[in-house]
């Protein structure tokens, strides 16, 4: 594998696959003191609006909120 002039080089997909590398996964490098180069996914906090999304996915149809109208749910979703 060669490394672009731009100092880009592509991460095989198997290796991609198996470090839960997606695309627009954030990585970060370690550069050891023996000149081993590791890459690890960081992990990312969710948003406060996935946060929000998580706490009611699969409940649009629950009961606490068949009485809600749109922006009242909204102003739930946004805590």
């Amino acid at each position: 594998m060669k490394i672009t002039s731009k100092g880009q080089v592509t991460i095989p997909q198997a290796v991609r696959e198996k470090a839960g590398l997606h695309p627009h996964s954030e990585v970060e490098f370690e550069v050891r003191d023996n000149g081993e180069v590791l890459i690890r996914a960081v992990a990312r906090p969710a948003s406060s609006v996935r946060a929000a999304f998580a706490r009611v996915r699969g409940s649009a149809n629950a009961t606490q909120f068949k009485h809600m109208g749109t922006d009242e749910f909204m102003a739930f979703l946004r805590g």
